[in-house]
């Protein structure tokens, strides 16, 4: 089983997305998310998100990436948005380090229609990254 941990700074849209699919996507995998600032709170809309695409979503918590300080990842994966100027959290270990670039959906505004769209976007392009760059 290989060890993934999906970072981004406040663990509550992207990672806990992106930990939920690979946790289903990829029977091979183990999964875990944080935030090097954690918001605390698990965006709703998250988890919406998943349930709608028929992604079990688990019990997701907005948690510090500190509570993984001494375990042992094969993979590092980062989901801030370098468009966006976000300062991506460095994690510092011996692992392989994956960034994929993804928009924040929290930060959508406008209608619910564009906030469901922007969610959307975020879900589409973690899966297609997970199915293609995880082997």
């Amino acid at each position: 089983m290989k060890k993934v941990l999906v970072l981004c700074t406040g663990n509550s849209c992207r990672s806990v997305m992106a930990e939920a699919l690979i946790n289903q996507l990829k029977d091979d995998y183990q999964a875990v998310s944080a935030g090097s600032q954690p918001a605390g709170y698990v965006h709703p809309k998250s988890i919406e998100t998943l349930k709608r695409h028929g992604i079990d979503p688990g019990q997701p918590k907005s948690q510090s990436w500190d509570d993984f300080a001494d375990t042992a990842f094969d993979y590092v994966i980062t989901v801030c948005d370098n468009a966006a100027n976000e300062a991506c959290p460095a994690f510092m270990g011996d692992f392989k380090r994956l960034h994929w670039s993804t928009p924040d959906p929290a930060k959508a505004e406008g209608t619910e229609a564009d906030i469901e769209a922007a969610f959307d976007e975020a879900f589409n392009m973690l899966k297609t990254r997970i199915e293609q760059e995880l082997p």
